[in-house]
């Protein structure tokens, strides 16, 4: 059995939990909670040992590992982003990318509840109207590069 001072090596608070993962001690606690995260409560304090906060880490939910039907939802190798990857790829608010959607000028496609972009209408978008203002024709070309960069690399 660990003594005292080995199991405070292997065990942190909600507050030094929550720091490692970047996120707020409620998302922490609401975690635990929700028994989706381990962890002891002994004079009324919290511990979480490190492999039950590194397994909860794993399981985490993440948009990027989200499937549909089997498959990933936003498969970047395969050249499908999502609405938010687009808008940063196009350097436009995600707003513009959902008004482009809604008004046909942007082809994408429902995978359960996500919108899902292919980078060929990513690009035809960019060069049939973002190109359009003069200003934006030689950055418009620049960014494509990167795109088809992003999708090979």
């Amino acid at each position: 059995m660990l003594s005292k001072e080995e199991n405070n090596k292997n065990a942190v608070s909600i507050t030094e939990a929550a720091k490692i993962h970047k996120v707020t001690r409620q998302a922490i606690y609401v975690a635990i909670k929700l028994k989706k995260l381990k962890a002891t409560k002994s004079n009324a304090r919290w511990t979480i040992d490190l492999t039950d906060l590194k397994e909860y880490q794993d399981k985490k939910y993440s948009r990027t590992k989200s499937t549909y039907q089997g498959e990933l939802i936003f498969d970047n190798i395969k050249g499908f982003f999502s609405i938010n990857q687009s808008a940063k790829m196009l350097n436009v608010p995600a707003q513009k990318i959902y008004y482009a959607t809604r008004s046909g000028l942007l082809k994408a496609h429902r995978k359960g509840a996500a919108w899902v972009i292919h980078i060929d209408d990513i690009n035809a978008y960019r060069t049939n109207y973002l190109a359009q203002d003069g200003r934006k024709t030689k950055r418009a070309v620049q960014e494509s590069a990167v795109c088809e960069a992003v999708v090979a690399g």
